[in-house]
């Protein structure tokens, strides 16, 4: 399956802002981004460069892909399914990506990251209403309760990441027993509950050019 390779922190410090793609990393003093607080490359320390409207746009719709790990045609499908439900098509994408079953097993601390979260999901490490799922696009919807596996849950870095996600408190939409590692998606969260960073309506914009 395609992915992307590039090393994480550089997708930070290209965003200008921490996308949370090294788990714990990200919460201390060695995060790239609180030492180097400008673009990779050569020319990264360039300042007055303005983006054209296109660019801005442009530039938004791919935080959102780094965040949620994702290429561009899984993201355009997930966009024409968000476009097609009734709402706002912005809302209804960032749901849609939250309802992503590597994001909720990441919302609920079975790994420390999206990647690991992914990973911990390909190896049948998680199970949706009692049946073991390895797709990571996998829409968990309201209602579903989403576990470990008993050998998952035994491993030392799946438990560091429950403790660590267990400390720093879960969203409202998720319901988790940490001891167990088991959860409920209780429901899509709504906008307010979502970032602030992220600007869904410049995507909507890019996408209906």
């Amino acid at each position: 399956m395609a992915r992307n390779l590039d090393p994480k922190c550089r997708q930070c410090r290209r965003e200008g802002e921490k996308l949370f793609l090294k788990a714990e990393k990200c919460f201390t003093d060695k995060c790239s981004v609180e030492r180097r607080a400008y673009a990779p490359g050569q020319h990264g320390q360039k300042s007055g460069q303005r983006l054209s409207g296109y660019g801005t746009q442009l530039r938004e719709k791919q935080k959102v892909r780094r965040i949620y790990g994702i290429l561009e045609r899984q993201f355009r499908k997930t966009f024409a399914t968000a476009e097609s439900r009734k709402g706002q098509t912005g809302e209804n994408l960032l749901q849609l990506l939250e309802g992503r079953l590597d994001t909720v097993a990441y919302r609920m601390g079975f790994g420390g990251s999206r990647a690991e979260s992914r990973q911990i999901v390909r190896h049948n490490g998680v199970l949706v209403n009692g049946r073991r799922v390895n797709i990571p696009s996998y829409g968990v919807r309201p209602g579903d309760v989403v576990q470990l596996s008993d050998s998952a849950r035994a491993q030392l870095r799946t438990k560091a990441a429950l403790v660590a996600a267990e400390s720093r408190g879960y969203p409202e939409w998720i319901e988790v027993d940490a001891k167990a590692g088991k959860g409920v998606f209780k429901t899509y969260p709504q906008r307010p509950e979502l970032p602030a960073t992220i600007n869904e309506g410049l995507i909507v914009e890019l996408y209906s050019r």
